[in-house]
């Protein structure tokens, strides 16, 4: 089938991308610049020139697609309206359709899980930051009133291919011998790789299970300090903690989503889907994987 892949240039994107190409599909993305078409082309993917700001052509490209998966997102002042405005175009041109569009939203729509472990039916209590996100959620999984099979997925902290969260770490320690964290760094985090969350949307696209919700996250929860004191010992760094009052002043909401104690799991995917690719730990990836060198 023929995919069109919103964010195909960023880190989620691309092995969505991969794993879509390798099963035998075809893929289309938006690219913004000649850089992004270069980069898409190389990968295989088709380039279509434009941005989300320009919803009436993300609507056109999921019109001539068989199914649609929209992992883009700008996160700045404009994002819940960006979002909202390009993904009613994109399920106005699936209209009645019963094609699948798979949105991507996040486990920080659940909120700090107060030392439980979370699954698809929690309670919301979203950080400001992701306060929009329940309403798009709602949005795409009752899609099936107006012929659109909407799935929604929220994953977990992603790592993996060098990239993410994880990344961020890794260049702090090899550039200033040390890593900032927020709070006291006791707060979980559940984790999902990267691939293992392509295969997963993969599986959403070749399934289409009509207004299902699946959590994607593998393997055990690790502390902030814990996972910042493997990446400092991995490069000769060491782990200081910022407070959260500070830490809101100069970083503005995202401090709070980053001090939420979560722990998600759920056996959801694997029962309707099949899902349960195995990867790395994030503990394990950081010292013996793709974030090691």
């Amino acid at each position: 089938m023929k995919v069109f892949l919103t964010g195909a240039t960023g880190y989620i994107g691309t092995a969505i991308a991969a794993h879509l190409i390798r099963a035998g599909h075809s893929v289309s993305g938006l690219a913004r610049s000649h850089d992004a078409e270069h980069k898409l082309l190389a990968a295989g993917v088709e380039p279509i020139r434009g941005d989300l700001n320009d919803a009436a052509l993300a609507g056109i490209a999921a019109g001539h697609a068989d199914a649609v998966i929209h992992t883009a997102k700008s996160w700045n002042a404009g994002t819940a309206a960006l979002d909202e405005n390009a993904v009613r175009s994109m399920m106005t041109s699936l209209r009645r359709s019963k094609k699948p569009f798979v949105y991507t939203s996040g486990t920080w729509v659940i909120g700090d899980t107060r030392g439980r472990v979370a699954g698809e039916m929690a309670v919301l209590r979203p950080p400001e930051v992701v306060a929009w996100l329940p309403a798009m959620e709602k949005l795409v999984l009752n899609a099936a009133e107006n012929g659109v099979d909407g799935i929604v997925i929220r994953p977990a902290m992603v790592y993996g291919r060098g990239g993410g969260f994880i990344a961020g770490l890794v260049k702090q320690a090899k550039t200033d011998r040390l890593i900032r964290i927020v709070g006291t760094g006791e707060n979980h985090s559940s984790f999902v790789h990267v691939d293992a969350l392509a295969d997963l949307y993969l599986r959403a696209v070749e399934q289409a299970p009509r207004g299902e919700l699946f959590l994607a996250a593998d393997g055990p929860a690790f502390t902030t300090r814990t996972v910042a004191e493997t990446v400092a010992a991995m490069h000769d760094a060491r782990v200081e903690l910022i407070p959260l009052e500070e830490a809101r002043r100069s970083m503005g909401p995202i401090a709070d989503a980053l001090v939420m104690d979560q722990r998600i799991m759920s056996t959801k995917a694997g029962r309707l889907l099949g899902w349960g690719i195995k990867t790395p730990s994030v503990l394990e990836e950081i010292r013996t994987g793709s974030y090691s060198n």
